[in-house]
Parts: structure tokens; C-alpha cells; sequence
């Protein structure tokens, strides 16, 4: 699949894969804005997510070594979204800060199916039914 992407700054990385077969494409900081107990990492990069495809953000696995996490746990970025790829998050009181250059985080990009609820009055029975968390029993 091709997809349009945009440097907005001259240190922008085009996102890539770091193995073959990895899911999510890297992406990288070129900029950084703390406010209080959060830091917003600038990739630099704008994307022109497909109709009918959504972007999803997502930390890095190695995110647990800097005390840092991703304030909204998955970004979503939708089609129509022009602009600027950042990611936002909080500091823990042992947090270390990515540095500029560092990857901070992954994009992975999706289709999604279109959703046309049916309201009716009663939902097909299942074994499970209504039962939730810790329904399995651990």
C-alpha cells in the first residue's frame, strides 16, 4: 500500500520498518514540548491516512525502560487528519525522557469496516452471555 507522507521539519524520518514482518513502523522524535508532567514528542511528519483506513499509534515496547506513558494508551489518527504526528505522554517520578533522534513510538495503519447498527430488542444468546470481567474464572 502507498501512502502520502509530508516532512513538516528538516530532521523528519520517514517512518520504517525496523525487521521484516514487523507490524508497526518506527517513528521518530525531532522535537519535544514539556507542560508540567507530560511531554509531547514531535515526529515532524504529516500522513494522508487512506479512506476507510485509520492510524494507530502505539508506544514502543522498550517504553517500560523510561517511566513514561502514553497518555491516551492508543492514538487513533483518522483519514481525514492533516496534521502534525505527535504523541503525548506522562512522566512517571523515575521517568527518562526520549532523547531527540530517539524512536518513541510505532504508526500502524489499518482497514476498518463500516458500521451500520441494527437496534433490535433482544442480542443472539451465546455460552457466555452477559457475563464479564473475570468470567473465566482467573
Amino acid at each position: 500500500m502507498k501512502v502520502k507522507i509530508k516532512k513538516l521539519h528538516p530532521d523528519a524520518v520517514i517512518p520504517k520498518y525496523a525487521k521484516s514482518g514487523d507490524a508497526g513502523l518506527d517513528l521518530t522524535a525531532v522535537d519535544v514540548v514539556a507542560d508540567g508532567n507530560t511531554l509531547t514528542y514531535k515526529t515532524g511528519l504529516a500522513v494522508e491516512i487512506p479512506f476507510w483506513h485509520v492510524g494507530l499509534l502505539f508506544p514502543r515496547s522498550s517504553v517500560y525502560k523510561t517511566g513514561q506513558t502514553l497518555t491516551n494508551c492508543v492514538g487513533v489518527i483518522d483519514a481525514g487528519y492533516r496534521g502534525e504526528i505527535m504523541m503525548k505522554f506522562t512522566l512517571s517520578p523515575y521517568a527518562q525522557e526520549y532523547e531527540i533522534g530517539d524512536r518513541i513510538g510505532q504508526l500502524i495503519i489499518m482497514p476498518y469496516p463500516r458500521i451500520d447498527f441494527v437496534e433490535v430488542d433482544e442480542l443472539t444468546p451465546t455460552e457466555r452471555g452477559t457475563t464479564g470481567y473475570g468470567s473465566t474464572g482467573r
